[in-house]
């Protein structure tokens, strides 16, 4: 049945129903709270407000979240919950869905004990009346926080630990440590140091301002203005700061008894440190879930645009809706099928959470981490389309566009960045990659197979991995040399293991949906985003004998016909985001009259000449 005929047959809010639960899903009840908070009126951002003053605005709103939730138990302990409140916060307002996290995820959840409860009196954090935050990062360690110089030096005598910053590159880097937005505690990330032994890195609890300001011993200060969403970041230190033995968030991983002994039931440190900071991985889902949230809203306000904008036709007489275009619309279909992907692809890895602690625990890491780095770049990369197909007005702040695109740029560093953690993914497919001998598969098969578009990626995979294999094996002995060697085309393998993913989740969502046009509707927005998954691998699949020639030749035709057959449909494919229409307000954009925003009632064309 061709698109036009899909369109006349069945009413376009039934499919868009259906789509919508393949994009929701069994977590619909998650969603629905967060829906109509989010779309009263004290959640519309204040126009023409300074930086300090809508940071107050945040976190004013985070104790309005704070309230709606009560004892935050639930939220904190179950990551897909935690997650689907992150997919409506990050268009809302982005500062908004960062601070979330950093209270939510990484502090309440680091103050969550194994058995689901609290390790300790939280009652000032879950009302909020003390935001929490989460120190980590040091100026000159990121990605390698294992080597951070922060310590905490246990003194036996007064059961104390005394925290110091040794050097410049020590200091605290980017967390919200100003005394904007109320009193603020901190979990610090340092070296614990017990009878002069480094036991490694763990987490304390270290209050750092109240209504005053900041406290006594410690110092911050405000970092330069970034882009975007302006969260109140700033270098953080301590000089002496002492806390009581309770500080540390203490474990199977290492405590201290009532003697002063440091025992720990993991030997390796840096083990020890990956159970500290095991909150990070739930917060990779997070920003994975407000990436996919902010793409879906962006589209939503990009295809309306592309309808109510009209330019001069073929004809010098004629008007027609920019969105006509296959210059215009193209992109944003093709955005549209990515998003669909992004959303089914980080769902997945927020079910494969729970994995993590079982014999699935480095598949699970992996798939992950894969998700969050190729969802945030896919996110950059939706948010340009959307940013160019609106023109100059993107531009303005009060349409939200540009808001997004900063913050995208913050997701793709935020929870490790994304390099680092494709470096990793790529480390760890390559230590399981063997060599195979393929075996040519093309006949009788057809670029409409969804399965055999899911086996040429995994093909495409393994030709990037075995030449890292390669090209490890040819080069010096030394390790460096060796990694260096093999990490280009080991970071190809990476990518196209995540867009192999991708495609398969959304293949998966397509098959539990129902026969009908629904169902017909979503599987060609999969074949399209796996079918532009193969163009780069072309030469290779048919040098393994993998596609013939002709199937090559087929390729971007078939895209063509694609992105063809799915334009009409595009509405319905937006529709299905379910994005509350309150969130628009005050962008003009989003109107069907988005001229109106620039009428002067004294204009000369309000009077009769």
């Amino acid at each position: 049945m061709s698109a036009s005929a899909l369109a006349d047959v069945v009413p376009a809010a039934d499919v868009s129903e259906v789509l919508r639960q393949a994009v929701f899903d069994e977590w619909e009840q998650w969603h629905e709270p967060w829906r109509q908070l989010l779309s009263g009126e004290r959640f519309r951002r204040l126009s023409h407000s300074s930086a300090d003053e809508h940071l107050r605005w945040v976190y004013e709103r985070l104790r309005l979240v704070g309230e709606a939730l009560g004892d935050p138990l639930e939220l904190v302990g179950d990551p897909v919950r935690l997650a689907c409140l992150h997919e409506w916060l990050a268009f809302v307002d982005p500062t908004l869905a960062a601070v979330a996290t950093i209270h939510y995820n990484l502090f309440l959840g680091a103050l969550q004990g194994p058995d689901g409860t609290w390790t300790r009196n939280v009652g000032d954090f879950t009302s909020v009346e003390q935001v929490g935050t989460f120190l980590l990062t040091e100026v000159a360690h990121g990605n390698d926080v294992a080597a951070m110089e922060t310590t905490a030096v246990y003194d036996r005598d007064t059961d104390t630990f005394v925290l110091r910053t040794p050097s410049v590159g020590a200091q605290k880097f980017m967390p919200n440590t100003s005394p904007v937005g109320g009193a603020k505690t901190g979990l610090v990330g340092a070296r614990l140091i017990v009878g002069g032994i480094d036991r490694g890195v763990f987490l304390f609890l270290v209050p750092l301002t109240d209504a005053a300001g900041v406290l006594p011993r410690i110092g911050t200060s405000r970092l330069p203005a970034r882009l975007g969403s302006p969260l109140d970041h700033s270098l953080t230190w301590f000089d002496g700061v002492r806390v009581g033995r309770e500080a540390m968030l203490s474990g199977a991983h290492g405590r201290i008894d009532d003697h002063g002994v440091f025992s720990s039931d993991v030997p390796e440190r840096r083990n020890r440190m990956m159970r500290s900071i095991a909150r990070v991985p739930v917060g990779r889902v997070c920003v994975s879930a407000g990436t996919v949230g902010a793409a879906r809203a962006g589209l939503v306000m990009a295809v309306r645009y592309g309808r109510n904008r009209h330019i001069a036709g073929l004809t010098e007489s004629a008007r027609l809706p920019v969105f006509a275009l296959r210059s215009h619309h193209g992109p944003l279909i093709e955005a549209i099928a990515t998003v669909y992907a992004m959303n089914m692809f980080y769902r997945e890895a927020a079910r494969r959470l729970g994995d993590r602690g079982g014999p699935g625990a480095a598949e699970a890491e992996m798939f992950v981490s894969a998700a969050k780095a190729w969802i945030t770049w896919r996110g950059r990369e939706v948010g340009a389309q959307v940013r160019e197909r609106c023109g100059a007005q993107a531009l303005l702040v009060n349409n939200g566009i540009v808001d997004q695109l900063m913050a995208v740029e913050g997701a793709i560093t935020a929870e490790g960045d994304n390099q680092a953690i494709m470096a990793q993914v790529a480390a760890g497919l390559l230590m399981r990659h063997r060599p195979e001998v393929f075996v040519p598969t093309s006949r009788g098969r057809t670029l409409g197979d969804a399965e055999w578009l899911h086996e040429l990626l995994a093909a495409a995979e393994r030709i990037w991995l075995e030449r890292a294999r390669e090209a490890r094996g040819a080069a010096p002995a030394q390790a460096l040399a060796r990694r260096n060697a093999a990490m280009g085309p080991a970071l190809r393998a990476a990518q196209v293991y995540a867009h192999r993913q991708a495609a398969q989740t959304l293949n998966s969502a397509v098959a539990g949906l129902p026969e009908g046009e629904g169902r017909e509707l979503l599987g060609r927005v999969h074949l399209l985003f796996a079918v532009r998954g193969l163009e780069a691998h072309g030469g290779d699949l048919l040098r393994h004998g993998l596609l013939t020639g002709e199937q090559i030749d087929e390729v971007p035709m078939l895209v063509e016909r694609l992105v063809a057959e799915l334009a009409p449909q595009a509405d319905v494919l937006v529709g299905a985001f379910s994005v509350p229409e309150e969130f628009f307000a005050g962008m003009p954009l989003a109107a069907a009259d988005y001229l109106g925003a620039y009428d002067d009632a004294g204009g000369p064309w309000h009077r009769q000449v």
